[in-house]
């Protein structure tokens, strides 16, 4: 097991992807992006270290999840760590999800490393790219700019190329 610095998490999250997720903030991102909500995490010498079985067993132990999102900061700059909390909490049948800066095919290119196209294939949804103040939009479900994408990422990695994650309308929005 190893480290990963976070600002902190949110136990149960509404608004990074479907259900009741647990939100892990990671600590570090060298994107930053204008119009970033998280500009605190952007340091990587900022936050707080933990070590990930601890991090697993808080997730494991908190009750009504349908999953985790690995937000940031970016995750990436953390992949190893982040791939190892990604493989336990899908082994304990919770979805996983990810927020990152790099597009899917930077992360398959090389670009942000080779930990992480290793924590790629332990996610099941990437949301990609970086925020674009001057393309905020408000309703794209799950994003802050509608140039970031919603990535399946293990139906991209069996295809070859990225496949969007398909998500149903929230009966909220149906009814509007």
């Amino acid at each position: 097991m190893s480290v990963l610095k976070i600002a902190g998490y949110k136990k149960h999250s509404f608004v990074d992807g479907p259900g009741v997720r647990f939100t892990v903030f990671t600590q570090g991102c060298p994107h930053a992006c204008p119009g970033c909500h998280n500009p605190e995490t952007w340091d990587a010498e900022g936050g707080f270290p933990i070590e990930t079985e601890d991090l697993i067993s808080l997730i494991r132990g908190t009750k009504y999840l349908d999953g985790v999102t690995l937000s940031g900061g970016d995750p990436l700059m953390q992949a190893s760590a982040c791939a190892e909390i990604a493989r336990a909490v899908r082994e304990s049948g919770l979805s996983v999800w990810m927020y990152t800066g790099y597009t899917y095919e930077q992360i398959q290119d090389g670009i942000a490393g080779n930990d992480a196209k290793r924590a790629l294939s332990e996610i099941d949804v990437l949301v990609d790219g970086r925020f674009i103040q001057s393309r905020r939009d408000a309703s794209v479900l799950w994003r802050g700019s509608s140039n970031q994408r919603l990535v399946d990422v293990q139906a991209s990695l069996a295809q070859g190329t990225p496949v969007p994650y398909e998500t149903e309308t929230p009966a909220l929005e149906r009814a509007l």
